[in-house]
């Protein structure tokens, strides 16, 4: 059955091939396709595009819509108009949401929105959260799939990149607002902001099932927090890095992946991952499951991300951090 499927970073490294794996294998979806710049100047954006006319032509199910992740407003307002497009019968109801955008910033200090929240928390998380609880009335009352993105970051000690372990503070208002950095250190607290936000994500997934499951207009929404592995050619590693994890992304990751691959099974290409996350998407992969995976199986995340406790404290600061209150109608109680 047709359906709407939205995808946050629409251009980026894996995504461009979500977007070639729906496109052969689900041309009856309808892809809303967001980025912060849907012009041809930004050359990713233009590889995208070029991608969806040599996948299914120039009659595509596919619209490319502009998304800035570091404005709530934005995301207010983007949602705002795709629930009238479906509301109108422009789009079809959403099948699911795929929140792959993401953020980091490894080679300078620390950022704040024009919101007044943590670059990387913002993006990563609040915006995302935003998005999916904003369109939660939306979806199809015969269920969809909201797939969010974690990271073996989440697990202190398993990203060789790691120099802070991830924690959530007791003042969870910390998470998006941390103090500034005290060492200079941009790599080691860069890292870190990423890794605390990949762990918000899992702990709110969590969350989000136990919400929607006790509310009968949303539970058949499955929410799936993926690991998509350690990719090689990913563009995060030449974005906002230093130049020597630059010169070990083209040199040494790249050409020594299968040998890489024998010590981190994870460690993969982004068309590998893309494909798993649109089969995730479809619901093609795990029907009906929800929770943690790393690649295509259902997994264990680690001891403090499974914190009944603490996840639940992280949905309600959302939802002050989102501005969204839990009274409306189109959010579960």
């Amino acid at each position: 059955m047709a359906g709407s499927i939205v995808i946050t970073g629409a251009n980026g490294s894996a995504a461009v091939y979500i977007v070639r794996y729906l496109l052969e294998h689900h041309p009856d979806k309808h892809l809303v396709l967001t980025v912060r710049d849907t012009s041809d100047s930004d050359v990713n954006t233009s590889l995208l595009r070029n991608a969806v006319i040599e996948y299914s032509g120039a009659n595509a199910k596919v619209t490319i819509r502009a998304l800035d992740l570091s404005s709530l407003a934005s995301v207010t307002e983007f949602t705002k108009t795709l629930a009238a497009d479906i509301v109108s019968g422009e789009l079809p109801l959403l099948e699911s949401i795929v929140c792959n955008a993401y953020y980091w910033n490894l080679t300078k200090e620390m950022e704040t929105t024009s919101d007044g929240y943590e670059k990387t928390f913002q993006i990563n998380h609040i915006a995302h959260a935003a998005l999916v609880l904003r369109l939660l009335g939306s979806f199809s009352p015969g269920g969809g799939r909201v797939v969010l993105f974690t990271s073996d970051a989440h697990w202190p000690g398993k990203n060789s990149l790691e120099k802070i372990p991830p924690t959530i503070p007791s003042d969870l208002d910390l998470l998006a607002m941390p103090p500034l950095e005290k060492d200079g250190n941009h790599m080691a607290e860069g890292f870190n902001r990423y890794a605390v936000s990949k762990l918000v994500i899992l702990m709110w997934m969590y969350a989000l099932n136990e919400h929607v499951q006790k509310d009968s207009k949303f539970a058949n929404i499955t929410a799936v927090a993926i690991n998509p592995g350690n990719l090689s050619d990913s563009r995060a590693l030449r974005v906002n890095t230093p130049k020597m994890l630059q010169i070990m992304s083209k040199f040494v990751i790249q050409p020594m992946r299968p040998l890489l691959r024998l010590a981190d099974p994870t460690m993969r290409t982004s068309r590998e991952a893309g494909i798993d996350v649109a089969k995730l998407a479809t619901s093609e992969e795990s029907p009906g499951v929800r929770g943690f995976f790393t690649l295509l199986k259902k997994d264990t995340s680690s001891p403090d991300s499974l914190d009944s406790v603490v996840q639940e404290a992280i949905w309600k600061k959302t939802l002050e951090w989102t501005g969204i209150s839990k009274e409306n109608k189109d959010i579960p109680a």
